[in-house]
């Protein structure tokens, strides 16, 4: 008989639980000593469910941060003004994962690895923005260099926040204070 019940763990509560176990993993031991057995263990999940939310170990870390990549993806895509878009990224973003990681990066023994995929997703949203900023005929680098600057903006904007602690300092206004650096904001009427 059919209850309609589903059997097993919700999958929002799988992935979090996941990455849970798998921050406390890296805490304890350390990134490189914590395989995907030992966090799926921790975890009380199968292997095959780790795959079902992660590609890797440190996707774990940047899951979160690459869902929003692929929402800003699309919208930049589909033709949204830049700023407001940039700007929008940084709505409800809660600590996560990655602010953990950014946070504990020498304990968990992850500095080089979280170097190296920042500089990669760092490259890819320079690229998504200066390819929104491009217009048709333009063959100049200020689009590719307006890109590569507001998305080290972003970038610092979150290791900034992430290192102020949880619930100090506010994601949005960071992103907004250091985009402001990079393309500064007409003033307001009457200010």
């Amino acid at each position: 008989m059919d209850t309609g019940t589903r059997v097993g763990r919700p999958r929002a509560s799988s992935r979090e639980t996941l990455a849970e176990a798998a921050c406390e993993l890296f805490l304890e031991q350390g990134f490189a000593a914590t395989s995907i057995v030992d966090i799926t263990r921790r975890a009380g999940v199968s292997r095959s469910s780790f795959f079902n939310y992660f590609a890797s170990k440190s996707d774990v870390l940047w899951s979160g941060f690459d869902e929003r990549l692929d929402v800003l993806t699309r919208t930049l895509r589909g033709g949204a003004d830049v700023d407001a878009a940039l700007r929008a990224f940084a709505v409800d973003f809660a600590p996560d994962s990655l602010a953990l990681g950014i946070v504990n990066a020498a304990a968990m023994g992850i500095e080089e690895d979280l170097d190296d995929e920042r500089a990669r997703r760092q490259l890819r949203l320079g690229a998504l923005i200066s390819e929104r900023l491009r217009a048709a005929s333009d063959d100049s680098a200020a689009p590719d260099i307006d890109g590569a600057a507001r998305a080290a903006a972003i970038f610092t904007a979150i290791w900034r926040w992430a290192q102020s602690g949880p619930g100090t300092a506010s994601l949005p206004d960071e992103l907004s204070a250091a985009l402001d650096l990079v393309v500064p904001r007409p003033p307001r009427a009457g200010a």
